[in-house]
């Protein structure tokens, strides 16, 4: 059987809370894409690129030294410009099936809400680094934020205290539940493109809700 022929490429971002199963998930629906014969692409932000893998290191460090907000932002974004341009772009002209963890919408709650810097400024400036490159597809994992980094915090048996939580991780419950509301306003505005998927059923349940989304995008 010939593989499927897409028009053109599809980019699907993956969203949600720490913990909430965003890797898994995108493993299982490449490995599914990938049986049907689609030409998939698996990428992360920030990461994916020599630029962005340095920013990620940056970002994530757990350390005594206080980050800007504002520096925050442009880090993200820098490494987002980068991710465009070496990877997305040239996969989706490529027409191919690009399974991004994480894009703007993380941007918009994490550095718009939890860090107060306004959902509708960073919503503007991550549109004007994008240049139109915007997701067909987003899956957005909701789960409680106080169960998702009990799993974040048990992903590995070296993670036993909070010295071995990234910056992220570590952030109070108050910051993740500001970023949980950030995401579920995103919803409420454009539940076509941002699909709300219930993180605490069984994997299988999620990851056949999220396929049933894909094939209808397909």
């Amino acid at each position: 059987m010939a593989p499927p022929i897409l028009r053109q490429g599809v980019f699907i971002t993956f969203e949600g809370g720490e913990g909430a199963g965003k890797s898994t998930l995108i493993e299982q629906v490449a490995s599914q894409l990938a049986s049907q014969g689609y030409h998939v692409v698996k990428t992360r932000e920030p990461g994916s690129t020599f630029l962005g893998e340095h920013i990620r290191s940056l970002l994530l460090d757990h350390s005594e030294r206080v980050v800007s907000p504002y520096s925050e932002l442009c880090l993200f974004l820098a490494a987002r410009a980068q991710h465009i341009q070496e990877v997305i772009t040239p996969s989706l002209e490529q027409r191919k099936i690009v399974l991004c963890d994480r894009f703007n919408d993380s941007t918009i709650a994490y550095q718009g809400a939890a860090r107060g810097l306004g959902l509708e400024k960073v919503e503007h400036v991550c549109n004007f680094i994008c240049q139109g490159v915007q997701p067909h597809l987003t899956l957005y994992l909701d789960i409680d934020p106080a169960i998702g980094l009990s799993r974040a915090r048990g992903d590995s048996p070296q993670k036993i205290g909070e010295h071995d939580l990234d910056r992220i991780e570590s952030e109070g419950i108050e910051f993740h539940r500001l970023i949980r509301e950030a995401f579920r306003e995103i919803h409420e505005k454009d539940p076509t493109r941002f699909r709300l998927l219930d993180a605490s059923r069984p994997q299988p349940v999620v990851t056949a809700e999220a396929m049933q989304a894909i094939r209808a995008q397909l």
